[in-house]
């Protein structure tokens, strides 16, 4: 996994904590912690994505 989605992932877990904790508080400022997980889990999905699509195209051009 690249290194730019483990740390997204881990920004996205630590927001999903923060909004859980917001929410408890009565606080709705969780509401942007839940928008921050949305927007880092994309990006951790999308670098994914992209560190798989970059492998097979050296694979094919290798081929």
């Amino acid at each position: 996994m690249p290194r730019l989605a483990v740390f997204a992932v881990v920004v996205c877990l630590l927001a999903v904590a923060a909004a859980v904790v917001a929410f408890m508080e009565g606080s709705f400022l969780g509401i942007v912690w839940v928008l921050l997980a949305g927007l880092t889990s994309n990006m951790a999905w999308y670098y994914v994505r992209k560190d798989r699509a970059d492998k097979q195209r050296r694979a094919q051009q290798a081929a």
